[in-house]
């Protein structure tokens, strides 16, 4: 009987060839740009798909790429936890799409520029894109190591295999697709993916709504279990979702994510013009409400069906990361190949962040680390080197994955991640490009001061993670379980992390700040300690300023498709000419020219 607890089903023969030719898919699209592109040995070819992509493939890689694993598995366990605030992130992907189209895009593509932190070079000095570079490097090994944990522990849970087995097969599958077909392969493969993740959520829709006699008995049991109520105006910043901080902290936080990460400006950077690179944002944002609407759905059919039967109360599963898999083979188990397509969902949207990762890992070394110092490489070295500099990350990338076991829900620690790095870069990027007085000093100290409050924050939640009252658990039931592992039957709201026995002073109001804050006080602190430590010691020398680098009247009108191909060849022209002249030199002979020889094209 469905929703009672005890164990479940494990993987059936047919599971496995459904998952199985769903990764081989992916290594195939891999080896097959790879093949394709042979004659294209180039490095831009490589790391920037030639520049030559489309807004429609490029969207859905950039919705793909951080709808990954982790939102498959941790959004579903969201919604049955905590209710459907998760949703009102909709709002926030609209604000993040907006501002990363219209001041961000329009930036970086008139620079013509492979790695989004040469940006950090041109504007104030080397030392700060080192340090911007190295920021980044350390983020995305410690998120990927994340991203390779959640399936792993789902796929360990549904089919019993070897957790760390698991794990190094990912990473292998990973490196091998990455290796061998750059960029082209990540985009196309991630849109594959992207369809089979949406096809998972649907399926476990569907059979629910079977199970419970349709969509109205799911949202009826959600409404009454108080998973509804998503819209909750309480100002205080230390509760962990209300609607001020998933509107304002969540806005700022995923626009750090997606307009200066590295994985994502070197998406639309490969477009072919800028109309091409703002579309692909909005199609992307619309991909991006498409998924999490499901994923939120999804946790609420769960809620449904154990409504009487908490599994994680119940001790079926052991963390609630492992919550939708476990209903996958409560619900689907009866249907061969279906958990198998949903396990592959899962995967495959780890498989797309962890090999766009890895791209852009190598991408920023080469450019930032390599080129700079071993100035006479010739194009077939480099190209060697991004693909050693791949299987490298990826090993990297496997073992933080096993920093990632110790860090609770996968979801939350993700953001929480992001946060607390990308706020800080945030900052210094806005006020590279929205202020002109700013100089090299004020940005390099605005940048300190922000990481260093952001990570003091951080780290103290996840030592002395909030209590309940802050993260406001909803209440869950063991009364209807058929198969009670617990003493007793028991109402309660679950608490996520064991409290440590001792709790500071700053645990229940500094360290209790909810995470999605943490990038918007990255970002404030950066702004406003850079104006005044750059005002100090004597602002920015006026003429020495490139007008390129600051964001422009012109940059801000909505789809300006209206940029005529005459104009927007010039502009590449200009912008191919501008980056050799003011870049460091050693990038003359390898990328620029590259770009100047594109804007042509175009």
């Amino acid at each position: 009987m469905t929703g009672t607890g005890g164990p479940v089903d494990t993987f059936s023969v047919w599971d496995y060839v459904v998952f199985a030719g769903v990764i081989l898919a992916a290594a195939g699209i891999g080896l097959f740009q790879a093949i394709r592109g042979r004659k294209e040995t180039s490095s831009a070819e490589f790391l920037l798909g030639g520049r030559q992509m489309t807004a429609v493939p490029v969207a859905m890689s950039l919705t793909a790429s951080f709808m990954s694993g982790i939102t498959v598995i941790g959004t579903p366990a969201e919604a049955y936890q905590f209710g459907a605030a998760f949703w009102l992130f909709g709002f926030s992907y609209a604000i993040m799409s907006a501002i990363t189209a219209e001041v961000f895009v329009p930036v970086f593509y008139r620079l013509g520029i492979t790695s989004a932190y040469e940006y950090l070079e041109l504007r104030f000095s080397r030392p700060i894109r080192i340090i911007g570079t190295s920021m980044y490097i350390v983020q995305t090994a410690l998120y990927t190591g994340l991203v390779i944990y959640a399936p792993a522990l789902a796929l360990n849970q549904i089919t019993g295999l070897n957790l760390w087995g698991v794990l190094v097969a990912t990473g292998a599958v990973c490196i091998v697709y990455c290796t061998l077909g750059g960029l082209k392969a990540v985009i196309w493969t991630d849109v594959m993916q992207m369809v089979i993740m949406l096809a998972g959520f649907v399926a476990v829709i569907a059979r629910g709504a079977v199970i419970q006699g349709g969509l109205t008995n799911i949202w009826e049991d959600a409404r009454k279990g108080g998973r509804l109520e998503a819209f909750d105006f309480d100002p205080d910043p230390l509760k962990r979702h209300t609607f001020w901080t998933i509107v304002i902290g969540g806005s700022v936080m995923w626009t750090s994510i997606y307009s200066i990460n590295q994985s994502q400006v070197q998406r639309y950077i490969s477009c072919k013009t800028l109309g091409h690179a703002k579309m692909s944002l909005y199609v992307n944002m619309v991909g991006l409400w498409l998924t999490v609407s499901l994923a939120v759905f999804s946790g609420l059919t769960m809620f449904s069906i154990y409504k009487n039967c908490d599994p994680l109360s119940n001790g079926d599963v052991s963390t609630p990361d492992q919550l939708l898999p476990y209903l996958v083979m409560d619900i689907l188990a009866a249907y061969p190949g279906i958990p198998g397509l949903f396990v592959a969902a899962a995967y495959s949207g780890t498989l797309s962040t962890v090999s766009s990762s890895i791209n852009a890992l190598v991408a920023v070394t080469v450019e930032d680390f390599i080129l700079p110092v071993f100035k006479n490489l010739t194009e077939k070295q480099v190209y060697w080197m991004n693909m050693g500099l791949s299987v490298f990350f990826g090993a990297v990338c496997i073992g933080m994955a096993g920093v990632a076991s110790l860090m609770g829900s996968v979801l939350q620690a993700a953001l929480s991640i992001f946060g607390m790095i990308s706020g800080p870069l945030l900052g210094l990027y806005l006020l590279g490009m929205l202020f002109r007085t700013p100089n090299s000093i004020g940005g390099l100290v605005g940048m300190i001061i922000g990481l260093v409050l952001t990570l003091w924050v951080g780290i103290g939640a996840q030592i002395y993670p909030p209590t309940a009252e802050k993260t406001n658990p909803l209440p869950l039931t063991t009364a209807g379980c058929a198969h009670n592992t617990t003493q007793a039957p028991w109402t309660t709201p679950v608490t996520l992390t064991p409290q440590p026995d001792f709790r500071p002073a700053l645990a229940d109001s500094w360290y209790s700040l909810s995470y999605v804050y943490f990038a918007l006080l990255g970002t404030l602190t950066t702004i406003v300690s850079g104006l005044l430590v750059s005002s100090i010691t004597g602002g920015c020398k006026q003429e020495k300023i490139n007008p390129d680098l600051l964001v422009k009247m012109s940059d801000l009108i909505c789809f300006s498709w209206c940029s005529k191909s005459e104009e927007s060849d010039a502009t590449e022209k200009d912008a191919g000419q501008f980056h050799m002249e003011v870049d460091n030199p050693a990038f003359a002979d390898f990328d620029t020219s590259k770009n100047v020889e594109m804007g042509t094209k175009l």
